[in-house]
């Protein structure tokens, strides 16, 4: 996939939004507009920054911003190629459940070697990212036996607990991907491993500054957006931390004998209220990330139920 990232003027950015239909609604925080045409993403921020993403974004953009796409300089992906972490020994670290209301954080370190490459792509490892939760638990159960790893669980009870503390998650991932990566250097041979790269949730000095203790080895350490296209190691170390969240809801499901949904949509919502009418909110609490809005939104549900009778 191409990007070209362009800084324009407010005069630029009203001529491009007039030349196609954006989107300026329920956008995330720091953008402005999106849309998708001819097969490309634009994504207009408040920076003014414009980022089209796709095979034929170059020619996209020049064709929609003209003299402005030739003068523009290209992204960072463009100007600093990604370093070919598959050519290297490497520690991957990643996590799974961060964005859903119900069930774990769950983070992965995982090392993979050079010579492991080739067997992890004939297991179909590259192609992680369109697994399902069956091939994820198949796969996983393979790549433990034999990649060396470390994968930490933070329970819904202990994630609250740190929350009430003043934990943000972002201090909560750190903290987990620098232990699982320091359990991961006490298994291998140090001298062999060329890098460690990190999915990125944060830039590299919020990372320290949460982090409780030193990177190891920072001078090896990268930190990677979407890093599971980029290193093997990153996406086994993403099958294995999704592996622990599936086989956890498993357990909460069996536990409290209800269909419990990933992600927090309005269908969590429905099944939160639920549970709080079987149970009670305090059995909600113990299974779920206390702060998301799911919550509110399900006691919400329940009172207006209430109201209707």
């Amino acid at each position: 996939m191409t990007n070209v990232v362009l800084k324009l003027k407010d005069t630029e950015i009203k001529q491009l939004m007039s030349k196609i239909k954006f989107e300026q609604s329920k956008l995330p925080q720091g953008m402005k507009a999106k849309c998708k045409y001819k097969g490309v993403t634009i994504n207009i921020y408040n920076s003014n920054k414009v980022m089209f993403q796709g095979k034929t974004a170059q020619e996209v953009s020049n064709q929609l911003l003209g003299h402005q796409a030739s003068q523009s300089t290209p992204s960072s992906a463009s100007s600093h190629p990604t370093i070919p972490y598959n050519q290297y020994s490497c520690i991957g670290s990643d996590e799974a459940g961060s964005g859903d209301y119900f069930g774990p954080l769950t983070v992965c370190a995982s090392y993979v070697s050079k010579d492991q490459i080739p067997l992890l792509k004939t297991l179909g490892v590259d192609d992680s990212k369109r697994l399902n939760d069956t091939k994820i638990v198949e796969l996983a159960e393979q790549l433990v036996t034999f990649i060396p790893h470390s994968l930490i669980t933070l329970d819904n009870v202990k994630y609250n607990e740190r929350k009430a503390l003043g934990w943000s998650q972002v201090k909560m991932k750190a903290v987990l991907h620098n232990a699982c990566i320091t359990n991961v250097l006490n298994k291998i041979d140090q001298t062999e491993l060329d890098y460690i790269v990190i999915d990125q949730f944060a830039k590299r000095e919020v990372y320290k500054h949460y982090a409780l203790t030193e990177i190891p080895c920072d001078k090896k350490t990268k930190f990677e957006t979407k890093g599971e296209s980029k290193s093997l190691s990153i996406a086994v170390a993403s099958i294995i931390s999704r592996y622990a969240f599936v086989k956890h809801m498993e357990q909460i499901e069996h536990k409290l004998k209800l269909d419990i949904p990933k992600g927090a949509s309005a269908k969590v919502d429905l099944q939160a209220a639920k549970l709080i009418q079987k149970y009670d909110i305090n059995t909600l609490d113990t299974y779920s990330k206390r702060h998301f809005k799911n919550r509110d939104k399900a006691l919400d549900i329940l009172n207006k139920r209430g109201h209707s009778k």
